[in-house]
Formats: C-alpha cells, sequence, structure tokens
C-alpha cells in the first residue's frame, strides 16, 4: 500500500516533526511505502509531488490546524490529529484502509471544516521570557482542543518568532493579543479583535477563547475612542512596563560590564588608559546613562507611538541629568507621551500640511513642553525625593533593611509575573541608575524561591503529586535557576491557597536575608547563571544562603499543606 502523509501543527515546531518521525518509522515497521511531508516553521520542507500522489491509495493528513487538501480531490483521505499519531502511529496507518473517506471536491473539504475558527494571537511580556511562551504554549492547546486553528506570534526577547503573515491575518476570523505591553496593531486593521494579558492567558485559557468570540470587536487603526476608568488604568500600567522592558538590556549589560570593571580591583577604573577604566566607560559612563532616557523614551513611544519617541528621550535625558532618576524619567515618559498625544489628536492641520506634523509639528512642540516642564517644575521636585530615597536606601539600618527585604520578597511571589510583581521589579531596577544594588538583589533572590520551591516540594513529597506533576517540579526548579518566577504558575493554577502562601514566606524570607547580609547585584536579571561574571554578586555565599533558605521554607511548607487526594504509585 502506498501512502502520502501530511503532517503540520499550529506553530510548526515540535509536534509536526515528532509526528512525521513516528509514521515513517511506523511505516517501515509495517512494511509500508510512504512519501511524507512535514509543514514546518524550523526546518525546510518539500511538498508531495503530484506523481507520489497519483500514485498513492490512501493520504493522511496528521494536523491540528487546516491544511490546503484541495490536490487530493479524488483520493481516499484519511484525516487524524497529532495527538493520535503521538498516542499510537500504528494504529493510525492500520486504520486508514477502514476511515478513509474519498474527497470528491474542494467544496467537501470545506464543508467538513465549516465549524473550525481560525486564530491568529500575538503574546508579548515586560522581560520577553517566561510568560510569553508559556501563553503561547497555553493558547495553541486549548485552542486545539477546542477544535480551532490557532497560529501564535510571540515577541520575546530575541524578536519575534513564528510571524504572522498578511494571508495569515486576513485568513483570521479572530486575533487575539495577549500582552503586557504595547504591541503595534496596525496590521489587524478591519480585524475582530481581543486584547488580554499574559496571565488570563495562561491561567483562565479557554475563558479567554471564549470571551474572545464574544467580545471581539472591529480594530480600526489609528484612531481613538474614550477609555473607562479601567481601561485606562490598564494602560498607564502598559506603558510603563513597555518603557521597563526596552530599558531592561541596556540595564544588563551595563550592569555585567561595571562589574567586570571590579575584576581589576574596586577602585581600578580610576587610572584612566586601563581596561578598568574602558569598561567603567562603557558601562557606567554610556550604558546607564541611557537607562533612563530608554526608560522615558518608550514609555512616551507606548502612549503615542513615533512621535513621542523625541520628546521621551529628550525628557529622560533631563530627568538623568537634573537627578530626578528613575521617577522623573518615568513622569517625563508620561508627560512626553501625552503631550504628543494631544498634539495628535487635537491639532487639525490642511491636508497638504499633514505630513508635517508627525516629523516636525509634535516632536518640537512636544519636546519644548516637556523640557521646560522637566526643568521647571518637575526636576527639582522629584530630584529631591530621589536623593532622599536614595539616602535612606543606602544608610538605613539592619531592622529596616530587612523589612523592606520581607516587603518586596513577598511582592515577588505574590502574583508570579503579574503587575505586584512587576512593579517590585521596576522599583528595584530604577535604583540601579542610582548606584543602589541591594534592593535589586533581594528582589532577583526572592523571584528565584517560587519555582525552586515547587521543584523542591515536587522531590519532597512525591506521593502527593501525580507523575506529570513531578515532571512539572523538574522543569519548574530549572526555570528558577534561570530567575524565572512563572516556573510555579501551574501549581499556582491548581492549588493558589496553599502555593501563594508558601511561596510568599519563602521570598519574604529570602528577601530578609538579602537584605541583611548586604548582598548587591549589579545586574537585574539571569539568576545564579549571574555568579559566573566576578563580582557581580556580593557576597556570593551568603546571597546563595538566602536562597537557599526561603526555598526551603517554600518547598517544605508546600510539602507539607499540600493534599493528598488518593493514593499515588511512586515511580523513581
Amino acid at each position: 500500500m502506498n501512502l502520502s502523509i501530511i503532517t503540520a501543527c499550529p506553530s510548526g515546531v515540535a509536534n509536526s516533526i515528532i509526528a512525521a518521525g513516528l509514521l515513517e518509522k511506523a511505516c517501515q515497521s509495517l512494511n509500508l511505502t510512504a512519501n511524507i511531508e512535514c509543514q514546518s516553521n524550523v526546518i525546510a520542507y518539500t511538498p508531495l509531488e503530484q506523481a507520489h500522489i497519483d500514485a498513492s491509495d490512501i493520504v493522511i493528513i496528521a494536523a491540528n490546524r487546516e491544511v490546503d487538501d484541495q490536490r487530493f480531490v479524488g483520493k481516499k483521505v484519511y484525516r487524524v490529529s497529532i495527538e493520535q499519531v503521538i498516542d499510537n502511529a500504528e494504529l493510525v496507518l492500520q486504520e486508514a484502509p477502514l476511515r478513509a473517506v474519498l474527497l470528491e471536491s474542494a467544496t467537501q473539504s470545506e464543508s467538513i471544516n465549516r465549524d473550525v475558527k481560525r486564530i491568529v494571537a500575538i503574546t508579548a511580556c515586560p522581560t520577553g521570557v517566561a510568560h510569553t511562551f508559556m501563553a503561547a504554549e497555553a493558547l495553541e492547546k486549548q485552542a486545539q482542543s477546542m477544535g480551532h486553528q490557532i497560529k501564535v506570534e510571540t515577541r520575546g526577547s530575541v524578536g519575534a518568532k513564528n510571524q504572522l503573515t498578511e494571508q495569515d491575518i486576513a485568513d483570521a476570523d479572530l486575533v487575539i493579543i495577549a500582552a503586557d505591553i504595547e504591541v503595534p496593531l496596525d496590521r489587524f486593521s478591519g480585524k475582530k479583535l481581543y486584547k488580554t494579558s499574559t496571565g488570563l492567558a495562561l491561567k483562565k485559557t479557554e475563558q479567554e477563547i471564549t470571551t474572545a468570540f464574544a467580545n471581539a470587536t472591529p480594530f480600526q487603526a489609528n484612531t481613538s475612542s474614550a477609555a473607562t476608568g479601567s481601561e485606562e488604568n490598564k494602560g498607564v500600567y502598559k506603558h510603563l512596563m513597555t518603557g521597563v522592558s526596552h530599558m531592561l538590556p541596556v540595564v544588563v549589560a551595563g550592569g555585567l560590564i561595571i562589574a567586570l570593571s571590579f575584576v581589576f580591583g574596586i577602585n581600578a577604573f580610576e587610572q584612566e588608559g586601563t581596561l578598568a577604566a574602558a569598561l567603567m566607560t562603557i558601562g557606567g559612563g554610556s550604558a546607564f546613562a541611557l537607562m533612563i532616557p530608554v526608560l522615558a523614551g518608550f514609555i512616551a513611544f507606548s502612549i503615542a507611538d513615533r512621535p513621542g519617541l523625541a520628546p521621551g528621550l529628550v525628557g529622560g535625558m533631563l530627568a538623568s541629568s537634573t537627578g530626578a532618576g528613575f521617577l522623573g524619567g518615568i513622569a517625563a515618559g508620561f508627560i512626553a507621551g501625552y503631550a504628543a498625544k494631544f498634539i495628535a489628536d487635537k491639532l487639525q492641520l490642511p491636508q497638504s500640511m499633514q505630513a508635517l506634523k508627525p516629523i516636525l509639528i509634535i516632536p518640537f512642540v512636544a519636546t519644548l513642553f516637556t523640557g521646560l516642564v522637566m526643568i521647571y517644575i518637575v526636576g527639582g521636585p522629584v530630584s529631591g525625593i530621589m536623593t532622599a530615597l536614595t539616602d535612606f536606601l543606602n544608610n538605613m539600618g539592619s531592622d529596616s533593611a530587612v523589612m523592606l527585604g520581607i516587603v518586596l520578597g513577598a511582592m515577588m511571589c505574590f502574583d508570579l509575573g503579574g503587575p505586584v510583581n512587576k512593579a517590585a521589579y521596576a522599583f528595584g531596577v530604577g535604583l540601579l541608575a542610582s548606584q543602589t544594588y541591594a534592593p535589586m538583589a533581594a528582589i532577583m533572590a526572592a523571584g528565584m524561591v517560587p519555582a525552586l520551591g515547587m521543584g523542591l516540594a515536587t522531590f519532597l513529597a512525591k506521593s502527593k503529586f501525580e507523575q506529570g506533576e513531578r515532571e512539572a517540579g523538574k522543569a519548574s526548579f530549572v526555570l528558577g535557576l534561570c530567575f524565572i518566577s512563572e516556573g510555579a504558575i501551574p501549581f499556582a493554577a491548581k492549588d493558589p491557597i496553599r502555593v501563594i502562601p508558601s511561596c510568599m514566606a519563602g521570598g519574604a524570607l529570602t528577601g530578609a536575608l538579602s537584605m541583611l547580609f548586604g548582598a548587591k547585584l549589579m545586574a537585574p536579571h539571569g539568576g545564579l547563571f549571574v555568579l559566573l561574571i566576578p563580582n557581580a554578586v556580593t557576597p556570593v555565599l551568603m546571597y546563595l544562603v538566602a536562597i537557599a533558605a526561603g526555598t526551603a521554607v517554600t518547598g517544605f511548607t508546600y510539602a507539607f499543606l499540600k493534599s493528598r487526594d488518593k493514593p499515588l504509585e511512586v515511580t523513581a
């Protein structure tokens, strides 16, 4: 029996390739002849030749998305899901002759899929690491289980992956934007669009997809509408997170390069012409000098698009030069952004002069307004606040330091990548510009605890966890080492009443110990792998003790509190 086989999955990454390999192996085992077309986004594939299709007895389509089958009209076609192939590829091949149906026309193919909806989605979070990809995976799985086709574009820290094409968007019945930062939406003009957060897309996936179908509205680019108070509050948070996400790579690079300069001695950079001095110039004199302008610039960009970028950058530079710090940068970003947006919305010009507005008028007027406000109104008072805050943090006693560590640690573990977590994180990152490194150390240490603690709990109380949960615990532990708190989300989603308090207890302890030990962190991300950079973390040993103590509290607490619904067989 000759077979033509097509495999395809929504992301075009793993499942399609795995299914193709399993079917190829099964064909060899059953002595069947097959030509396989594995549709993938990561490896080049060759479409089936028409001669092979004509010679085949049966066409097997193993896919979780729609496949163009007009070329198979007149052939017997057997459709299965990727999951059926992964479960038992040989059974799929054995059932094909019995279940294949003659495809008489393309119209018949369309009627088979008439209830299948096409969804395109974008996921994005401030750091572009965990929530972005976990939300994408959750959307893909849930949409497939509901019988829909979906393609998700992830806009992570390494750029956009699995990008949506014009054809993907044109064919889509629904667009879902699961993002905690601003993403460009002009290409979706006229499509039914629904906005949500990565957290809701990850934790309440089915509910969000159902709501999207019910509440999505046609999106019109370059138009503004009145927002409700709650929508505006969400917008303010999203604008801030957009600025933080663009600032983060600058902070990481600058902090690590400064740490490298300390390898030659804490004061070695003071000697001109040395490598240590060059490293300090790159990290401290250049990268850190850009932190606040980039923060302000991209807050304004998020609010007013490109016309807001120039006034935001200038306002951020003024905040930096006047000593207003990250608080001044945040203020400058919002002032510049809303000033640019106000001018864009309210200033009416003749059609012949419209082109001047985004290039000349908005940048000029908004920059002038922002600059004057920063110099004469905002700069002085905010600079005083930042000076007082920095002096307090650098000179506070051990009791105050411990209390601050408890608060920051608990915040990092409260919602695992949500608004409270990100607020604490943004606070720590912003203080790096003022050479205040202790809060950032406490924040990163506490942020590692939830995922590490869940991994430890699954090891300590194996009998209370199913096999899948134990495997998730191993993955969670690895994510924790990388400072990805979201590794604990699968556990928190199932059992929030026990998981969240356990995580907060461990995080609060870790934050308190980190502040008590006087730990300092030069870079705001990287987890334990930052330790590979000399002087990036000090003191290393006590910092590890703080992380281990919090992990133990979280792990043992949840292992004790975790209920055992039924006896489970433990496997090694």
